[in-house]
């Protein structure tokens, strides 16, 4: 069966020989051709090991891993806490890629939670202290409330980061990439850690 142009196969020999590396190659890819580039979806579990899963942003990746930020107090965080492992799933539609990461997690330092607070606009700043994340409130009406209370007690100064939000760090421990293809007979190569570096496997679609 003839391939799609626009779905080139994916070859063990195009792949670098890091995960992360090799994640970089297609996000500066994705960066020019996805709206909605950083949206991941975070996998946890809670202590009674029911699964969980929501969309958040992807908020820097390295050497050491895959970055995002939330409210402290969340579910997730109280996930995170009694079971500090995870699964993100980046898929990239418009390129028909897909990548899925699982790691253990640790807490970023609060350094590094100050400098990323302090690039996000103010009004996120402010939601951040007004939103008693993943906790019941009685209607829209109390958190517009708590927005406005937030706004006047910061007017005119600066928005210093709440001790209730920070970021967490995915250290991934297999990584696997997914090029669509046609006919469902997809590209798929999992990067499993070996010691100091990684193997690499092509898997069946």
């Amino acid at each position: 069966m003839p391939r799609r142009p626009d779905m080139p196969p994916l070859h063990r020999s195009d792949l670098a020989s890091d995960p992360v590396e090799q994640f970089g190659r297609w996000y500066e890819r994705a960066a020019n051709e996805v709206r909605l580039v950083d949206a991941m979806t975070l996998a946890t579990v809670d202590a009674d090991g029911a699964p969980d899963a929501r969309m958040v942003l992807l908020k820097g990746f390295g050497a050491d891993g895959f970055r995002f930020f939330t409210n402290l107090g969340s579910a997730k965080a109280r996930q995170l806490e009694s079971n500090p492992r995870a699964a993100l799933i980046v898929y990239w539609r418009e390129l028909d890629r897909q990548v899925r990461i699982r790691g253990a997690v640790s807490k970023l330092p609060d350094s590094d939670d100050d400098d990323y607070f302090a690039t996000r606009p103010p009004d996120a700043r402010i939601g951040a202290w007004a939103s008693p994340q993943s906790e019941p409130i009685p209607d829209r009406e109390a958190l517009d409330a708590r927005v406005a209370d937030a706004a006047e007690r910061f007017a005119g100064g600066e928005v210093p980061r709440p001790e209730f939000w920070g970021g967490y760090l995915v250290r991934p421990e297999r990584v696997e990439f997914w090029q669509g293809q046609a006919a469902r007979l997809h590209d798929r190569f999992a990067y499993t850690r070996d010691g100091d570096g990684w193997a690499i496997q092509r898997l069946a679609p």
